[in-house]
């Protein structure tokens, strides 16, 4: 028998369907990350009312108490603010994204929703809750949870309660006293949360530290939190700033920078250098941030502009947006601007230090060297101001770019398209030998030995685009150097028969004439001996394969340049070996003085060229003893 189905009729209209216990069951366990959550949100309810309370009673004060009751497995939180009407309670407890803070932060009453208040009474602006789903974060520790509120100037009390269920029950309640009480009782999994004070006060220290309103445990007469800090006050005490931020960060500030501004955005508070050396560029500066007081996160990130990681410190960001778990900011415009202005603010702080306090600068430029390094060379105006206050190592001692420049100029009789040249030796190992080249000519050589040094210096030349200036390596290789720096002339590279008779030792070889210089002068290739080094962890297998790669692409882009000797033939050892040839004695005792040159520059012999020293010395023994 055929069974006839109706077609639907389209296009209509449904309704959302929710699962009210399926919502609760997200909102106490899935929206929120930390299970002291509820705490905060608790403790936010409970400011919100005593604030409202406040704007219509100037000289009431407020009060937040919480208790824990081990034997009955609760935590509740009590405050003597405004409290909840029968209506209100009906109303906004039990239902998910309409909060009365929510409403009064648009405009409108909580009690008439639909009425909306004149602009110059609104009171929502030191209120904190916002999307109306705070006590349900309750459920994440309990499994049922117990309201009880009378309204200020109010005649009926009224007790709610709920569990994981769909209802919610409303009855009368004897309390006499204005304002709210919430009680959690706990899942069996979370009854720490009523037996470990410690838990509980630290939590309220974290959440709640800076709100102004009293929070006390336990009926203790000692308030848990702290209220002020100094960096809060419009006109901050810099002691007192500085040993408030050792307390609650638990290091000590190498420099503390206070923040207050109102336009574009408001934002107060205090920032600090961290005496930690940051590891690496992975690493990023964390905020404690509050909003109305109330912390959001001790760890926010990208507040702090990406080349200061050694910050850190607390701001008061009222103007920002928490996100619905009130864990993190939204990044919207305000975000942004925030980010805008405190980049600016950590610039001039800098600025104006290394101006003003150079000595105090240059210890912390010095502490943080390598991240200030690091980070110049893709930062236009932290670079300029490296630029006037970080100091190379030179051959002449510790030198701003300023000072290396103002030493550097070109001789126009020889450097027709520049007006600077500036040189550097990467190599340690050549810092003395440089440093005895450069001292009789009056120009320094900049050891970049240190991270980021080299890069930091190019692009701090390549800035300046009016600048007519050539960083070169102090390498025979280099235009000008061996006679400007070296005083040697007529440089050329030695004969093949040469470059074959020291085939082993894989070098640039050449020949010039200087009446001063040593018989043999070598010069190291920092990215050959790289290569060099590279090679032989390859050989043995110890590199990993990625490594391997990455490592392998990086010469092939830029390939390492072998090691430069200059034979002075000026030199009579040097002269005769030349005259007789390789295949003259006197080429062994040259193959010798190569080599000692090439030690005391810092150069790896291979042990294939090791095999010359023993060929040498025999032949040298030879010609002493025929």
């Amino acid at each position: 028998m055929s069974q006839s189905h109706e077609s639907p009729s389209f296009p209509k209209r449904i309704p959302f369907k929710v699962d009210i216990a399926g919502i609760i069951e997200i909102m106490g366990t899935s929206l929120y990350s930390n299970p002291n959550t509820p705490i905060r949100e608790l403790l936010q309810n409970a400011h919100d009312a005593i604030m409202r309370r406040r704007a219509r009673d100037l000289s009431y004060q407020g009060r937040i108490d919480v208790t824990q009751n081990e034997m009955h497995r609760t935590i509740s939180f009590h405050d003597n603010g405004i409290g909840l009407s029968p209506a209100e309670a009906e109303e906004y407890l039990g239902t998910l994204g309409i909060g009365i803070t929510g409403l009064i932060k648009k405009g409108f009453t909580a009690e008439n929703p639909d009425a909306q208040m004149p602009a110059s009474k609104k009171d929502g602006s030191a209120l904190i809750g916002q999307f109306g789903i705070g006590l349900f974060s309750g459920f994440m520790l309990a499994e049922r949870i117990v309201v009880e509120s009378l309204r200020f100037e109010g005649e009926q009390a009224i007790r709610w309660e709920a569990g994981a269920g769909t209802e919610i029950e409303l009855s009368a309640s004897n309390k006499t006293t204005p304002g709210t009480s919430v009680t959690l009782y706990l899942k069996p999994n979370y009854t720490i949360f009523a037996e470990d004070e410690q838990l509980i006060e630290d939590s309220i220290k974290q959440y709640a530290d800076f709100l102004p309103i009293p929070i006390y445990l336990n009926e203790s007469k000692a308030r848990i939190n702290l209220i002020q800090a100094s960096w809060l006050d419009p006109t901050p005490d810099q002691e007192n700033m500085i040993e408030e931020l050792a307390s609650y960060f638990g290091e000590t500030p190498l420099d503390t920078i206070p923040i207050a501004m109102e336009s574009p955005v408001s934002v107060r508070g205090a920032l600090y250098v961290t005496p930690q050396r940051t590891p690496g560029f992975a690493d990023e500066a964390t905020i404690a941030v509050s909003v109305r007081r109330m912390i959001i996160s001790r760890h926010i990130r990208e507040l702090i502009p990406g080349w200061a990681p050694f910050l850190r410190g607390v701001l008061e960001l009222p103007d920002c947006s928490p996100t619905s778990n009130r864990e993190d900011l939204v990044r919207d415009a305000v975000f942004l601007a925030v980010c805008e202005s405190l980049e600016h603010a950590i610039y001039e702080h800098f600025e104006k230090i290394a101006d003003r306090e150079p000595s105090r600068w240059q210890s912390i430029l010095q502490w943080h060297r390598y991240t200030f390094a690091g980070m110049a060379v893709y930062d236009d105006r932290l670079r300029s101001l490296l630029a006037r206050t970080y100091r190379f190592n030179t051959s002449q001692g510790e030198l701003t770019l300023i000072d290396i420049l103002d030493k550097s100029r070109a001789d126009e009789l020889v450097e027709t398209d520049v007006d600077y040249v500036i040189w550097y030796n990467a190599d340690r190992r050549q810092e003395t030998w440089m440093n005895e080249f450069f001292r009789s000519t009056g120009v320094p050589c900049v050891h970049t030995f240190r991270s980021f040094e080299e890069t930091l210096l190019a692009s701090m030349l390549g800035q300046n685009k009016s600048l007519r200036s050539e960083l070169r390596p102090a390498s025979p290789s280099s235009s000008n150097f061996t006679e400007s720096i070296l005083g040697i002339e007529q440089r050329k590279e030695a004969g093949s028969e040469w470059q074959e008779f020291l085939a082993k030792l894989n070098i640039n070889l050449f020949v010039a004439s200087s009446r001063n210089s040593p018989p043999v002068l070598a010069f190291i290739n920092e990215r050959y001996e790289l290569s060099k080094t590279f090679q032989e962890i390859k050989d043995s297998g110890d590199l990993p394969k990625g490594f391997e790669r990455i490592i392998q692409q990086h010469f092939d882009r830029m390939p390492a340049d072998k090691n430069d000797v200059i034979l002075n033939q000026h030199h009579k050892v040097i002269k005769k070996a030349l005259q007789q040839g390789p295949t003259g004695s006197m080429a062994h005792m040259l193959r010798v003085l190569v080599m000692g040159a090439m030690n005391k520059a810092g150069a790896t012999i291979s042990p294939e060229a090791m095999e010359y020293q023993a060929i040498d010395l025999n032949a040298i023994a030879d010609i002493l003893d025929p």
